[in-house]
């Protein structure tokens, strides 16, 4: 993995007696101790990781847990205590402040929650502002703007006040601002959270979207789970500081670290998290000009499955023979005379709730790729298991109730010690 940002032993203390505060660490003292003994508060403890290019990292974590603390490290709005933080090869821990203001204004973008407008400016010129303070002419400036606008949305609204646009509309303002930017770097510090819940999944999407043309390196801060799952290509889970586990989404939700995570994930529509690549499997299909009844028979007691499928000599599924279907053929029938050629398929990368239905039939669903060749095999059964808990997931929705008391009463302390620092 090429890793876009690299984050090592990161700290960051608020108050005056460190020295105290390290040591209570050291010795395993909670952030609630520490700030009661020492009125240090631990914002970011000893925090480690990389986020790869093209990659949307998300840091999850409810109030006081150090997640925004976090993000403004990466681009020193916070100064760290100790730890390094290298972003393209460069450690900007030993920049310059000219050093650091080329950083922000040519590699990294900032998203924030609040939008952040200039009130007396067009949509165009707030999208345009960023290249502005880099120097850029008029009428550039201009023709990126209109560009990035029409991108989410907002051309029409190029030349409006941002007062004349609802709260989702400007938070695309804001959006589209990084954007014309055009950095290698977004950091998007709970840029959705102060949208009504359909406007922001709206922003979610379109995120998403712009995200598959524009390949961005994205950390995203949120307190949301489910956002946190929709957009993340690998998540962390932050509490009182530190990370409690980073994995996919489906690692999260499928092998929760803790009680605290499965907590959080209990109540998770599985079926909007896990795909079908997930779950497939391989099972040698059936190719059509080379395979008899008998390898058939001895394909479907190998895989202990009703039905297998049947390819051409490309790879691309054609039909699928069914176990009932062989018991009154005759050893020198065909194939094709005996498969079915309608059959469930999906890609890899559809949900399980975009392939529930097509379990209905009971049939092994065939996963074809980009080529429409087979890639795996989805079985009914696995798709139910998943989406009742499956072996994997069982324990951790045993430990959830658990964890529930846990997480509910850890966060308003975490919350009162980190001074309602996010």
């Amino acid at each position: 993995m090429t890793s876009k940002i690299a984050v090592r032993g990161l700290y960051k203390f608020f108050g005056d007696d460190l020295d105290a505060a390290y040591e209570l660490l050291d010795q395993g003292y909670t952030k609630e101790r520490i700030f009661e003994e020492t009125g240090v508060t631990v914002g970011v403890n000893d925090v480690s990781f990389d986020v790869a290019e093209g990659e949307i990292f998300v840091v999850m974590g409810l109030s006081g847990s150090g997640k925004s603390t976090l993000i403004r490290m990466l681009n020193r709005l916070i100064e760290p205590t100790a730890g390094e933080v290298t972003v393209a090869g460069q450690e900007i821990t030993q920049m310059s402040r000219q050093e650091l203001m080329a950083l922000r204004r040519d590699r990294m973008s900032m998203v924030f929650q609040h939008f952040a407008l200039l009130p007396h400016r067009t949509v165009a010129e707030n999208a345009a502002f960023g290249l502005k303070l880099r120097g850029v002419g008029r009428d550039e400036r201009r023709e990126r703007a209109l560009k990035v606008l029409a991108q989410v949305g907002l051309r029409e609204w190029a030349d409006s006040l941002p007062q004349q646009l609802s709260g989702g509309m400007q938070q695309r303002v804001g959006l589209s601002r990084a954007l014309a930017a055009d950095t290698d770097i977004l950091l998007m510090d709970e840029p959705f959270s102060a949208l009504d819940p359909l406007i922001r999944r709206d922003m979610q999407d379109e995120l998403l979207t712009l995200q598959r043309s524009m390949h961005k390196t994205i950390v995203f801060i949120t307190h949301d789970l489910n956002e946190a799952l929709i957009l993340g290509d690998r998540i962390a889970i932050m509490r009182a500081g530190v990370f409690v586990q980073t994995g996919t989404p489906e690692e999260i939700v499928a092998t929760p670290a803790d009680d605290y995570v499965a907590a959080f994930t209990r109540d998770v529509d599985r079926s909007r998290v896990f795909t079908a690549s997930k779950l497939m499997r391989w099972r040698e299909p059936l190719v059509l000009e080379r395979d008899s009844l008998d390898t058939a028979s001895e394909r479907l007691r190998e895989y202990g499955a009703n039905a297998v499928h049947v390819v051409d000599t490309q790879g691309v599924p054609i039909g699928l023979v069914r176990a009932e279907a062989l018991r009154d053929q005759h050893a020198e029938d065909a194939l094709d005379e005996v498969m079915v050629v309608e059959f469930p398929r999906c890609r890899p990368d559809d949900h399980l709730h975009e392939v529930y239905e097509l379990c209905a039939r009971g049939l092994p669903i065939a996963v074809i790729d980009a080529d429409d060749r087979l890639c795996g095999v989805l079985d009914p059964l696995d798709v139910f298991a998943q989406l009742a808990g499956g072996d994997d997931g069982s324990e951790a929705g045993g430990s959830a109730a658990a964890g529930t008391d846990a997480a509910a009463e850890s966060e308003p302390a975490d919350a009162r010690a980190g001074g309602g620092e996010s």
